[in-house]
């Protein structure tokens, strides 16, 4: 009796990045991962470097920290970081022309939001790094 062959083990990248089939039908499409194990070509440190240039601010920072918590209006926004109205959303159009941030109406406020987990991700350890700093509280892995 003939068996169908074995299926080939899985290789590294179809297990980090697994891939998903709905209907023999439907195209094949790549579940999302939290981790890209790719050597950082120059596309990417120029990607990376541009999102570093954009938390280099402290008010921009400030603002995509409050975004980690929830979406916000630039009320909100204000109210939390102390800037004025003006700067605050000349700040959050610089973060939503970089990508770092998406907007929805709801009603005649605009309500901005960060775009996903890992700038989510990205902020809040900077902010753990920064207590270590600030505080002096031993580093750990």
């Amino acid at each position: 009796m003939n068996e169908a062959p074995a299926d080939p083990p899985a290789s590294p990248a179809a297990v980090l990045h697994p891939v998903t089939e709905e209907d023999t039908d439907q195209p094949r499409q790549v579940a999302p991962s939290l981790v890209h194990p790719v050597v950082p070509d120059a596309q990417r440190l120029e990607a990376g470097a541009s999102t570093f240039r954009m938390l280099a601010d402290p008010t921009r920072l400030h603002i995509l920290w409050i975004l980690t918590q929830g979406p916000a209006d630039v009320g909100t926004m204000v109210a939390a970081t102390g800037a004025n109205r003006t700067a605050v959303s000349q700040h959050l159009a610089k973060l939503r022309l970089s990508g770092l941030v998406s907007t929805r109406k709801d009603a005649r406020n605009v309500i901005y939001s960060i775009i996903d987990g890992h700038l989510t991700r990205l902020i809040l350890e900077g902010m753990n790094h920064a207590d270590h700093r600030v505080t002096g509280e031993p580093t750990h892995e």
